[in-house]
């Protein structure tokens, strides 16, 4: 029996795995607790997720367990074995702004839970392929000291830059800046990570996501940038933007195309390698410029207010460069654009809230 074993299954990144790769194994495991609405509020919950999964993926079953524990998780790796075959980590605490008010927890989520899951893996099933989702904000704000240009609708990198074409590489430095404890901690997760493939010659890839996004998020203000403010542009609900005057620029990975780098990483997994993994080029906004898209979508214009203070630690620009893994898998590339991913936001959420 094949098994992929799925913590976060719930969440956006977690859930879309679940399905993608219910057809490719025998047995797909979900690890989920909820969490999301202890960070977020009720309105963030994931449970109609979870229920969506064990009503419609039949090969699913479902395990609640925090994986702070390491006794709780034991129980689920000496349960499957050597039968787990691939191992997706998405399950994290989000946040630049929750991770200040309970910096323990957000450490124990994001980096003890991740040295929990590897460490199982290397006792239990040690050939298992192991994905662990990092973040962009690895790389702290360094990317704020590039020699930005303000336009009418977005800030962007100047013409003459090395990182105009494709955007951020993985050699810029996650060393000397401001991270934001959030930011901190999955640096942690991420070294640590590296470390258990390079060291211990397991078969892990990192994976430091955009802004990851599509039509099973939870946004909320804390977290979920194109999924809350579809939710506000739906519903009319006030929506703030903090900072930079509203040109600041994300690029945005539709979870499917993550995923679908996580399957190919794991038909030819390599040990510690880390691949920036975003929108590139190819998806990629300004918050202006998204409020626009929305309110072409909705049809109707968007409630909402500025405010000149940003969220520390946060990005001005960021483009991820994403030839790195298109150099060492060249027959992955993006299904969907930022209309897209907008539109199915718009579908998915309309009947939800």
């Amino acid at each position: 029996m094949k098994i992929c074993l799925v913590t976060g299954s719930a969440g956006l990144i977690g859930s879309e795995a679940v399905r993608f790769f219910s057809d490719k194994f025998d047995l797909i495991v979900g690890i989920d607790n909820n969490m999301r609405a202890y960070f977020f509020g009720d309105n963030a919950s994931t449970e109609w997720n979870r229920k969506q999964l064990e009503n419609q993926v039949s090969n699913y079953t479902h395990r609640n367990a925090d994986i702070r524990s390491y006794e709780a998780l034991e129980v689920i790796f000496k349960e499957f074995g050597a039968d787990i075959d691939l191992i997706v980590h998405t399950a994290a605490q989000p946040s630049h702004d929750w991770a200040a008010r309970e910096p323990l927890t957000d450490f124990g989520v994001n980096a003890t839970g991740t040295v929990n899951m590897l460490e199982l893996t290397r006792h239990h099933c040690p050939k298992a392929v192991f994905i662990f989702t990092s973040t962009n904000k690895v790389y702290g704000d360094t990317p704020n000291y590039l020699p930005l240009v303000e336009l009418e609708d977005r800030w962007e990198i100047a013409e003459s830059h090395p990182y105009f074409t494709h955007g951020i590489d993985e050699n810029m430095s996650i060393d000397h800046s401001k991270h934001s404890l959030f930011g901190a901690s999955k640096v942690a997760a991420d070294v640590i990570a590296q470390e258990y493939g390079k060291y211990f010659g397991m078969n892990v890839g990192v994976f430091r996501g955009g802004c990851l996004t599509g039509p099973q998020h939870s946004g909320t203000q804390l977290h979920g940038f194109l999924s809350y403010l579809m939710k506000c542009a739906i519903t009319g609900d006030h929506y703030t933007v903090f900072g930079y005057k509203g040109k600041q620029v994300r690029d945005n990975i539709h979870s499917w195309d993550l995923v679908n780098m996580f399957w190919h990483f794991y038909q030819n997994p390599r040990q510690g390698e880390a691949y920036n993994a975003g929108g590139g080029r190819h998806s990629n906004c300004s918050m202006k410029e998204a409020i626009a898209v929305c309110e072409k979508i909705t049809g109707k214009p968007m409630n909402y207010s500025y405010t000149e203070d940003n969220r520390i630690g946060d990005h001005i620009w960021y483009i991820s460069d994403v030839r790195k893994f298109k150099n060492d898998y060249p027959s992955w590339d993006y299904r969907y654009n930022l209309e897209d991913i907008l539109s199915q936001i718009h579908d998915s959420m309309s009947s939800r809230v």
